[in-house]
């Protein structure tokens, strides 16, 4: 398994100050944990967009502050983003103890082509897109994967009890929640028929208007006059 490790600074500055950090490429972090004192810092924001990226929220991570003597264990708790520019402005770290087991949400992957899908027989459909593993922090896994292959027919499933994991993880979420099903194919909407289409057989059309009416129509009778 990969080892991550990403460098940080103390943070003096608090509060409404730390919109001049961001604009200089630093992310405001706060680090916090049961046997380890609570620390402010700052953190690069591309370096730690990467991370994400490459590794996810799950991942363990050993975060490298300016002066510390050792590395620092940490887990994502909180990544708080803009509504608005989807800028990261808050990371929230937990620093953990590496010899006791805790539990988080992993991302699920799905595995293989349905073949209900294949065949065209329904569309597949993620319902879960995360479940919770309990672990020791350095086997906590970046995902865990769900086999869709054997997906034949509409509302066949793949449960939480089905995926697979590693002996030295424990997943904790109901292991009868759906993970993906198939769900039937769209129903295609009848087709409206235009009006002049029904119309009875022999019965005058009206022209368009601006358009003359064509030549196989009748003209319609002239009054004689007096």
């Amino acid at each position: 398994m990969t080892k991550h490790t990403l460098k940080a600074q103390p943070r003096q500055v608090l509060g409404r100050q730390v919109k001049q950090l961001r604009r200089q490429g630093w992310v405001p972090a706060n680090v916090f944990g049961k046997d380890a004192a609570s620390a402010n810092v700052q953190i690069e924001e591309k370096p730690l967009l990467q991370f994400l990226k490459e590794a996810g929220e799950s991942s363990l991570m050993y975060l490298q502050v300016e002066g510390d003597k050792e590395d620092r264990p940490v887990m994502i708790a909180e990544l708080r983003w803009d509504p608005v520019t989807e800028r990261l402005l808050h990371v929230g770290l937990h620093q953990v103890n590496l010899k006791e087991k805790i539990t988080t949400a992993v991302p699920v992957k799905l595995i293989g082509e349905a073949q209900a899908v294949q065949e065209k027989q329904g569309i597949l459909v993620q319902l879960l897109d995360e479940v919770e593993i309990e672990a020791l922090p350095a086997d906590m896994p970046e995902a865990v994967e769900a086999t869709v292959a054997g997906l034949a027919a509409v509302n066949d499933a793949v449960h939480v009890k089905d995926i697979k994991v590693d002996a030295q993880l424990v997943v904790k979420s109901d292991p009868e929640a759906i993970v993906a099903k198939i769900e039937p194919l769209a129903a295609e909407e009848p087709k409206e028929i235009p009006a002049a289409e029904v119309t009875a057989e022999g019965a005058a059309v009206a022209p368009v208007e601006g358009e003359q009416p064509s030549s196989d129509q009748a003209p319609a009778p002239v009054a004689d006059s007096v």
